[in-house]
């Protein structure tokens, strides 16, 4: 049977170099034509750009902030329709609120960020990790997407999270059940519950070559703690009109304050200068 190949990135090439003889990378033995040979060794020694994304780069594209400065969401107390106590006092007005944005974002379009970030995959290996529910990065083109808390287009049935369904635009209403008899909730990540992909992400972070903060405030955890996770010397810029505090007390990040759609241009100008 081929051999299966390990992942691209800083994890990847340490994960070859420990258990692979250097010849063994051009050897027969890897079970691949010269062609693909070519092709996975380019991939392989491509830099790795992770991108933690968050409210600031769908705001361009006409998508409401998480929260305003009032505490609000599109009027909503953030508490009664992002919460898991919010669910159990009153699923049909999470639904709404749900049904209402899930339209939004399926017509909303991405901007010249999202654009950006789809592009560069020619050029280096990229993982968006984002805190936005809508599919915006996909749209751009992106194909290395891991939604941290969960995706306005999928539901699944209480209790029962992992079997996730697509839904596309449909909405919610109270009383939709699954086949199981379980009533269908979105598959978005709550205030008090965990976040399924935070193990995923960790390890995405911990092989990047760069790693990049867009749009985001850095204050919603465990999704800010990922800063944590990147490894000494691996450059750090921070894409934002407004520095987040957490960010100001470290000397060597290196700061865009711009908005998504003029600050992403830049670090990527930035990164094919100095990310050689």
């Amino acid at each position: 049977a081929p051999m299966v190949l390990p992942s691209s990135g800083r994890v990847g090439r340490r994960l070859i170099s420990f258990f692979t003889p250097l010849s063994l990378v051009h050897n027969k033995a890897f079970f691949l034509s010269p062609i693909s040979r070519i092709v996975y060794l380019y991939i392989y020694t491509m830099k790795k750009i992770v991108a933690l994304t968050g409210s600031g780069i769908s705001k361009e594209s006409g998508l409401s902030t998480f929260r305003d400065h009032d505490g609000l969401w599109e009027g909503y107390n953030v508490h009664e329709v992002a919460s898991i106590d919010g669910w159990y006092a009153n699923p049909q007005k999470v639904l709404d609120f749900y049904n209402q944005r899930r339209i939004q974002a399926f017509n909303a379009q991405p901007n010249r960020a999202h654009s950006e970030l789809a592009k560069i995959e020619s050029e280096y290996e990229v993982c968006i990790i984002t805190q936005n529910v809508d599919d915006l990065h996909e749209k751009a083109g992106s194909t290395h997407v891991i939604h941290l808390h969960g995706s306005l287009f999928e539901a699944y049935p209480e209790n029962h999270p992992t079997e996730i369904i697509h839904i596309g635009d449909k909405e919610i209403h109270f009383g939709d059940k699954a086949e199981n008899g379980f009533q269908l909730r979105p598959n978005i990540v709550w205030f008090g519950e965990m976040v399924p992909k935070m193990e995923e992400a960790i390890f995405e972070v911990l092989s990047a070559d760069v790693f990049v903060v867009i749009g985001t405030s850095l204050l919603v955890y465990p999704a800010a703690s990922l800063l944590h996770y990147v490894q000494k010397k691996v450059p750090v810029y921070i894409v934002d009109p407004v520095i987040p505090p957490v960010a100001e007390r470290n000397s060597s990040f290196i700061f865009i304050q711009e908005d998504a759609s003029i600050g992403v241009p830049i670090f990527i100008d930035q990164l094919r200068n100095e990310v050689k």
